[in-house]
């Protein structure tokens, strides 16, 4: 895992109160690299996440880039822990990362399916983008 992922990991891990945890990840929205709304089109659009949320990856010199945008904070949260996660890595690296990185935030019990499905969709969108 990359250094930026691991230490947003390792707070979580810190965090033991829910709401705490929920705070923060709204926090991590500011992390996120906008996808403006003007660029939000059905092949941006994430399939069955309970928000608008929008997302495009694509690679430029070897490495990932990526951009979302939501309209639910949570959700922008959990972009912007993706964006930490792939934006600026290499493609190698990328394909290696599981999504089950997400567990270590202790979020997983406390979202509800639709945003844990809406998390996977997107995680997935990357792979799919990235020829995985």
């Amino acid at each position: 895992m990359n250094e930026a992922l691991e230490e947003i990991l390792d707070e979580f891990e810190e965090i033991e109160d829910r709401m705490e945890k929920f705070e923060f990840l709204h926090d991590l929205s500011d992390e996120l690299n906008q996808l403006p709304t003007e660029e939000w089109t059905d092949s941006t659009r994430i399939d069955g996440c309970q928000s608008e949320a929008h997302v495009k990856v694509w690679i430029d010199s070897g490495l990932v880039q990526f951009r979302g945008g939501a309209d639910a904070s949570i959700v922008a949260g959990l972009m912007g822990i993706i964006s930490i996660a792939v934006h600026g890595q290499t493609v190698e690296y990328v394909r290696a990362l599981q999504p089950e990185f997400l567990a270590r935030t202790g979020l997983l019990n406390s979202l509800t399916p639709s945003r844990s499905n809406g998390f996977r969709n997107i995680f997935s969108r990357v792979k799919i983008a990235i020829g995985e």
